[in-house]
């Protein structure tokens, strides 16, 4: 069984009091995890000490950074290094999500630099991609995945793509009133993991989680991890309700 992830993303959300409230009823009304499932927390920036103290000891639960920089250190004012992340215990960062690459401009390239920094540093990366509306409009979304998995992380190692979660984001279907099906989830997400058989071999693709992020709710969430090539979701809204998130996290496989 691969690993099982509901990775909660706070984004920009949130007061330090409202996010331990949150962060503390989920964890005591969530269920015992099984060796296989895990849940992620990634919490804004100012929050992550205090995040990363209330899980200490809970077996497979991890807090991440919403976003590193691609340099080890220097004079780059407001920006997060991986040796700041590691002095705080954080385990884990989300790279290339999907509003990182719309306001902020990050390229492929760009997020090659610090999928490489991350795993240096010993920081699992969740790796987000995903197309656009008019490019699932075209029916085009598969070239354009997979050139998103080509000239960032396919440079990778067996060894090294192994350690990172692959995160799927239909952004035509977040805010844009179009819904997509645990289908049409499914068939993307068989076609990125094919895509890691064809650079790699079926043994590393089957360790590679490959989350769902596209409008997860409790509503969907037992039907979306159903589906064979999804491995838990990388969920935003209803992380932030902690009743939604209890029963997302219910759905793990």
């Amino acid at each position: 069984m691969r690993i099982q992830i509901a990775a909660a993303n706070w984004k920009m959300n949130l007061t330090l009091q409202q996010g331990e409230q949150l962060l503390n009823e989920v964890l005591s009304k969530s269920k015992q995890l099984k060796d296989y499932e895990q849940i992620i927390f990634a919490v804004p920036a100012p929050y992550l000490q205090a995040a990363v103290n209330l899980v200490k000891g809970k077996k497979n639960v991890f807090i991440a950074a919403q976003n590193i920089y691609q340099k080890k250190s220097g004079a780059y004012t407001g920006e997060i290094s991986v040796e700041m992340l590691q002095s705080l215990g954080v385990t884990h960062t989300i790279i290339g999500h999907s509003e990182r690459r719309e306001y902020f401009h990050e390229t492929n390239e760009t997020l090659a630099k610090k999928i490489d920094i991350a795993l240096e540093h010993n920081i699992t990366p969740i790796f987000c991609c995903g197309e656009p509306l008019g490019i699932r409009e075209a029916g085009t979304q598969n070239a354009f995945v997979a050139k998103q998995l080509v000239e960032s992380i396919f440079h990778l190692s067996k060894n090294e793509i192994s350690k990172i979660v692959i995160a799927y984001e239909p952004i035509w279907a977040i805010g844009t009133g179009k819904t997509a099906t645990s289908e049409q989830a499914q068939e993307i997400q068989k076609y990125l993991r094919s895509q890691i058989v064809k650079h790699y071999d079926e043994k590393t693709a089957d360790i590679v989680p490959i989350l769902y992020g596209g409008s997860v709710k409790a509503a969907n969430a037992k039907e979306l991890f159903g589906q064979p090539d999804i491995d838990g979701g990388l969920v935003g809204g209803a992380s932030l309700i902690t009743d939604e998130f209890v029963s997302i996290i219910d759905a793990l496989k």
